[in-house]
Formats: C-alpha cells, sequence, structure tokens
C-alpha cells in the first residue's frame, strides 16, 4: 500500500530536473508511504515515476520502488497488493523467472514481462492502481483495480504535460500546474456526497474508472485530447455471466461454498510482514470477517472500534460484544463530540477532494486509532452491495411496483415545482421518485441528496453517472440484481472505498477488504434473490454463515449505523463555523453556488424545520476544501 505519482514531458527533459520533480510529487502525498520513498526517470522520453512506500510484504530494501524488471524493458509503481503472489511466484518461477526479495512487486513486474500488462492484471487477485513504463514500446500504462480499492487520477497542464496520482495533491505540486473547479463535478457531489468516475472536482483532471486501463504513447499526449480508457475487467459484464449461469444448489451447498471462498480470501489478507487487525463494528460484515480471521489465527486478532457519546450512533457495545464471543484483543475507542469536532477542520486535506459522506469522521478517527496499534486492518466493505444490505433497495423495490399502478399522467403530475424537487425531503422526495418512472430512475432518486443540484451550482450541466446510463443496468436477472449492479459500479467504489482509502491512507495504514475478492463477488451474483433477501430479511446468506461463528442474538441484533451526530453539531459547536461556510456575501463572491436556496434551507435546518444536515455538509465540505486552494 503505497502512493505514486509521475510527470511526462514527451519532449524530455534532465534526469536531475525529472528525479527532484518526482520527488516533489511524492512528498505531496507522503502520508500513503511513510517508510520510503523513489524517482525513476527516463531523460530521453521525459518521463519520471514516483513512489512512496508503505512497507507491508518484504520490508527489505529489495521491495523499493520505483522497480525495474530484470530484463530491464520494465518500470513499475505500484500501489496495493497482489494477495495471491506467491502461487504466481510459483508458476513464474518455473518459466525461468528468478526473483531478487519476496514483495508482491516483484512478482507482478515479472507477471507483467512475461505475459504483457492486461495479462498480468487478470492473474493478479488483489487491488491496486499501477503506472508501467514500458521502456522498449515507449508507452506509459496505468491501471486500476477490479473494484476500485484504490485510485488513480491523470490529466494535462496548461502546456499539455502529462501528470498522475493516487491524489490530486500530486497533481498540484506539479509547478505550473492550474485547474479550475468543475461546477458540473460539484454538481455531483451536492447530489451524491461523493464525485464518481471519471470525473474530479478539477476540470479537465479525470478518475480511471474501477476495472480499466489507460495506454499512452508520446503522440497521444501531443493529441489534442487524451485517448479513453479500456476495460480490462467488467464487473457489469461479469455479474451478466454469473446471473445467466446461476446457482443451482441448496441453501446449504451455498452456505458450505460462501464460508470456503470467504475464509481462502481472507486467509490470504492475513498475508503481512506487519502486525494486522480488524474493524469489527458489530454489524453482519466486519463481524463475519473477524470471525473468520481468529478461526484462522493462532494468536487472539487485535480489533478495533469506535463509539460517539450519541447513542445513536454508537455501535461500541455490538462491537465489543462480537470481540468477546471471540475472544479477539479489542480496543475500543470512546469519542466525544470535541474529539470529533477537532478533525473536522482537517478533513478537506485528508480526503484530498471534496467528500461529504458524514461515515468519513468516524472512519478517520477509527483509522488513526488502529494505526497506533497496527499497520493492516480488514474490513466488512463490500457485503451489502453484493448480498442486498441497504434497506433502500426493499424500499425502491416496492416503488417500483408501485409504479405499475400509476397512470402516466398522474406521474408527469407528481414530479412537482422545480425548486422543491432541488432539495427534496418527505413526501416531496416520493413524489420525485415515483415520477421518474423506472427503476433506474428511482435508484438514481433514492441515493441522491441535492436532487436538482445544477440549480444550485451556478454554470452545472447534469452529468451522465451509471444512475442514468442504460447501459449500466445488467439487462438480465431480477430488478435488485440492477440495484445492487448500479451500486457496484458507482457508491462502492467511489463512496464507500473512497472513505476507506483516504481515512486510512492518512494515517499509513492498508485496508483491506475480504468480501471485495472478486471470486466472492461472482459468486454472490449468482446467487438468486431469496439467498439474500427473504421476509424482509437482508443478507439472508451471509447472516446463516455468521451464525457457525456467533450466537443468534448477536448475528440478529439491529445495528445502528456507522454516522456521526453531524446535525447536532450544526446546531451546537459546529455553527460558528458552518455560518461563516456558508456567509451569503461569501458565497456571492466565490460564485460557485447560487446562495439563496442554500440559505433558505440553513435557516430552516437552525429553525429546526427540517434535517437538512444532509444536503448542507456537501456544501460544507466544498466550501472548507475550496480554502485549501489559497
Amino acid at each position: 500500500m503505497c502512493g505514486i505519482a509521475g510527470v511526462w514531458f514527451p519532449g524530455g527533459n534532465s534526469q536531475a530536473t525529472l528525479i527532484a520533480l518526482g520527488h516533489r510529487l511524492g512528498d505531496a502525498i507522503a502520508h500513503r508511504g511513510p517508510d520510503d520513498s523513489g524517482a525513476w526517470a527516463d531523460a530521453e522520453a521525459g518521463l519520471v515515476l514516483s513512489h512512496r512506500r508503505l512497507s507491508i510484504v518484504d520490508l527489505s530494501p529489495e521491495g523499493h520502488q520505483p522497480m525495474v524488471s530484470a530484463d530491464g524493458r520494465w518500470v513499475i509503481a505500484f500501489n496495493g497488493e497482489i494477495y495471491d503472489h506467491g502461487a504466481i511466484r510459483t508458476e513464474l518461477a518455473a518459466l525461468g523467472h528468478r526473483f531478487r526479495g519476496h514483495s508482491d512487486t516483484e512478482v507482478l513486474l515479472a507477471a507483467i514481462a512475461q505475459w504483457g500488462v492486461e495479462a498480468a492484471l487478470a492473474r493478479g487477485n488483489g487491488m491496486l492502481a499501477l503506472a508501467a513504463w514500458d521502456r522498449q514500446d515507449r508507452t506509459l500504462w496505468l491501471a486500476r483495480d477490479r473494484l476500485g480499492k484504490k485510485p488513480l487520477y491523470y490529466g494535462r497542464a496548461a502546456d499539455g504535460t502529462f501528470v498522475f496520482g493516487s491524489e490530486l495533491a500530486a497533481l498540484r505540486a506539479l509547478p505550473g500546474f492550474h485547474a479550475d473547479v468543475d461546477p458540473d463535478a460539484l454538481a455531483l457531489l451536492l447530489r451524491f456526497d461523493f464525485i464518481p468516475a471519471p470525473y474530479s472536482i478539477l476540470r479537465g483532471v479525470h478518475k480511471l474508472p474501477a476495472g480499466q486501463f489507460l495506454r499512452l504513447k508520446a503522440s497521444d499526449i501531443a493529441g489534442n485530447a487524451l485517448p479513453a480508457p479500456r476495460t480490462w475487467w467488467s464487473a457489469l459484464d461479469t455479474q451478466r455471466a454469473a446471473i445467466a449461469q446461476g446457482f443451482d444448489g441448496s441453501d446449504d451447498e451455498a452456505l458450505d461454498q460462501l464460508d470456503a471462498l470467504l475464509r481462502d480470501a481472507t486467509a490470504l489478507r492475513m498475508e503481512a510482514d506487519v502486525p494486522l487487525g480488524s474493524f469489527p463494528s458489530g454489524g453482519t460484515d466486519s463481524s463475519l470477517v473477524t470471525a473468520l480471521m481468529q478461526a484462522q489465527s493462532s494468536q487472539p486478532v487485535r480489533t478495533f472500534s469506535i463509539g460517539f457519546d450519541n447513542a445513536v450512533h454508537d455501535e461500541s457495545e455490538q462491537a465489543a460484544a462480537v470481540a468477546a464471543h471471540l475472544g479477539t484483543a479489542h480496543t475500543p475507542l470512546h469519542v466525544d463530540g470535541r474529539a470529533a469536532l477537532d478533525l473536522v477542520p482537517h478533513l478537506p486535506r485528508l480526503f484530498d477532494e471534496p467528500f461529504a459522506d458524514s461515515s468519513q469522521i468516524p472512519t478517520a478517527l477509527l483509522c488513526r486509532l488502529t494505526r497506533e496499534h497496527v499497520t493492516v486492518a480488514l474490513s466488512g466493505d463490500g457485503g451489502d452491495e453484493l448480498f442486498f444490505g441497504y434497506r433502500r433497495y426493499a424500499r425502491t423495490l416496492q416503488n417500483h411496483a408501485l409504479l405499475r399502478w400509476l397512470p402516466r399522467a398522474s406521474l408527469a403530475r407528481l414530479a412537482g415545482d422545480p425548486g422543491e424537487r432541488a432539495r427534496l425531503g418527505g413526501l416531496a422526495a416520493l413524489r420525485a421518485e415515483l415520477a421518474a418512472g423506472d427503476l433506474q430512475g428511482l435508484a438514481h432518486h433514492r441515493i441522491s441528496h441535492w436532487r436538482l443540484p445544477e440549480a444550485v451550482v451556478i454554470g452545472a450541466r447534469r452529468l451522465r453517472t451509471a444512475y442514468d446510463d442504460p447501459a449500466a443496468m445488467p439487462g438480465v436477472g431480477h430488478a435488485a440484481d440492477a440495484l445492487m449492479a448500479l451500486d457496484t459500479a458507482c457508491y462502492l467504489p467511489e463512496d464507500i472505498l473512497t472513505k476507506v482509502d483516504r481515512a486510512s491512507m492518512a494515517y499509513a495504514l492498508e485496508a483491506r477488504a475480504p468480501l471485495l475478492d472478486w471470486r466472492v463477488a461472482q459468486f454472490a451474483w449468482s446467487l438468486p434473490l431469496h439467498m439474500k433477501w427473504r421476509n424482509g430479511q437482508l443478507k439472508v446468506l451471509p447472516k446463516r454463515l455468521l451464525e457457525r461463528y456467533l450466537p443468534r442474538e448477536l448475528v440478529y441484533r439491529s445495528k445502528s449505523g456507522f454516522g456521526a451526530p453531524v446535525g447536532d453539531w450544526l446546531r451546537g459547536p459546529l455553527r460558528d463555523w458552518a455560518e461563516a461556510q456558508l456567509d451569503d456575501r461569501r458565497l456571492r463572491e466565490e460564485g460557485h453556488f447560487d446562495p439563496k436556496p442554500i440559505r433558505a434551507l440553513w435557516h430552516e435546518f437552525q429553525a429546526g424545520e427540517r434535517k437538512w444536515h444532509t444536503h448542507l455538509w456537501g456544501v460544507l465540505m466544498f466550501q472548507a476544501w475550496r480554502e485549501t486552494l489559497r
């Protein structure tokens, strides 16, 4: 787990200049890799690769990056982990490859030298973002893992120089780099609380989508537009194939297969040369991962949880009960509002790009605590999207069924006033959701906060995302499969995994997610709906599996939800801070927002009329982030 960056001047540059520049970009993301740094340059090509290392596997200098292949053709800067590198190493050794150390980076590099980039990516099971330079063909490859665990941004400076990095901070460290705020992307932030790939908050800067690669030659950079990324692994195509094939076994056979798959996925992610632990929240997914870790460990697993002094958001009791039953070495963190509030001013730098999922606060605090004890932690991310874990799925399906009984003329009347739809809550939200007219529209409305953010962000247009792109729908299976496919394409990589990546890497902690092993995902997609959702019960099969490790009362207890009491804070200790961020004059002078609807929500919220904190938090996070540009 590390940070990568690089710059390409197609006309060439001096070795000294390139190396110095590489270190400058790397230093901007030093928090991602505090253990080592490196830069490698090809002066004739004008390219430099930069790397910041968080040492996890092979702590010796043999794991140093950027790394050159044994045949001298390839150079790589790699962020992530290849969990099955041992098996790939054995295969490569049989083909004549020899290895200096035992890092997964060296194995990945040898795999690229043997089979090429695309084939090497397909053979590996892991999480990654990489830059690979082919010195023979003078070609740069950028790639991102199957489900989007690791981030990668890229773009061009005003003079055409190509630059990329794990975070925007690396791009902004390039001298002369400047990019304006993209109002279209800002509207997405208000809608979703995150900005989905391929967009970013900066105009002309892109995120490489999950499962895709970018292949560049000097002529590509010199052109008017960069080539489009290409797909090396498609979650949607894999889901379609899995649904078509189906699972024709019994519930018990599915249970045994899930147990075996998750055990292996967890065991692979327990390999590390540094201490590791887990994040049990008391919920199904994190408890299951922790249970599988403990079942395969000869020592008590280190576990960590967090709780607030607000009972609605306190999961510490559930987590402690799970840890006690499993016999883990548990460390709880109880924080009052003051500790959380002290973190708020630092959120824009921690998350690099404006990000407004308020669970970012407990996630960051938990990662900070955990890093004091271990360097790697396993999480339960992915279970909700794979096994029908969100209650909004059931509500969306119910409303979809309701649509069959409403004539189209009634749907048009339901839409309501545009100003009302821009913010939406209560009955207005239901009316607008039903007016969406189809399943995809329902899903889009259900996940949106500001439903018409383009009416709030000055100069914004609506950008297409998976939620309104017909091509993102699987077209096979149950309507529930489509809802989970949309979230796998967008919400999972761009909210959940972005949150965990930034919060963990801010404190040099590596987070691994066994449920996001691609084999587990493929198996989950093959299951019939009744193994995921039955009689109102979510995540049916994972809960049944968890019964093998925990008593029923711990498996089926209600869960608080991993969030933060943002509403209480904005009416209390954060009120002055928020008022300054949302000052009418400031909003007008900066020119990003129409102040009128924002001030209206702020006054209604402070008067206790509506719970607008979910809408306001996105505006506040952008305003706070904008201060980092000064």
